[in-house]
């Protein structure tokens, strides 16, 4: 099932590196590393072998060093993921190079690291695949172009509305993966009987 801890490696695709990223790190991309580690690194099973570091930050800097809002914390919490923690930061032109995947919540988000990469890639000479990947999370939701609505004026019932998302994203995205590491391992087997 997608999204479910597995323990068969694959032969030909290394784990991944995933960076979530919102406005200012305290609702929606701490809510989304939380379920996505919850889901793809639980604490008492089998850890997803295509899944290494996982992390979230903000294209703004208001709450660097502040925990996340107090709402999304109660809603992972009713959803069982009690044991998360993370402190807000802001993301760094380093997060490029460590991230494989750099998850916007929202378009807004995206055109501003899309931006940011564009300006690296050219002041440093360097080729497209020298940087991780910035991808809107909601093109593996289901529904193309899909955005989380940032939650943090509204009521709670808008973080459920996220949370439901992010865990629909979540197993889209490692499904994706699953499918991208099952076509290199057949291209991998291909290419030994071929010799």
């Amino acid at each position: 099932m997608p999204g479910e801890a597995v323990n068969k490696p694959s032969g030909s695709m290394q784990p991944v590196s995933v960076l979530f990223v919102c406005l200012g790190n305290i609702c929606r991309s701490p809510m989304a590393e939380g379920v996505f580690q919850h889901i793809a690194k639980p604490k008492h099973a089998p850890h997803h072998p295509l899944i290494n570091q996982i992390d979230s930050c903000g294209t703004g800097a208001y709450h660097i060093g502040d925990g996340p809002d107090s709402r999304t914390m109660s809603t992972l919490a009713d959803n069982g993921i009690k044991s998360y923690k993370h402190r807000a930061r802001k993301f760094s032109t380093t997060d490029f190079t460590t991230f494989d995947y750099i998850m916007a919540m929202d378009d807004d988000n995206a055109d501003h690291l899309v931006r940011l990469r564009k300006r690296l890639l050219k002041q440093n000479n360097l080729e497209d695949h020298e940087l991780g990947r910035v991808m809107l999370f909601g093109e593996f939701g289901g529904r193309k172009g899909e955005e989380i609505a940032d939650p943090y004026y509204g009521a709670r019932n808008g973080f459920e509305i996220a949370y439901e998302q992010v865990v629909r994203m979540t197993n889209g995205f490692l499904k994706t993966l699953e499918k991208e590491a099952a076509a290199a391992d057949t291209a991998a087997s291909g290419e030994k009987s071929g010799l």
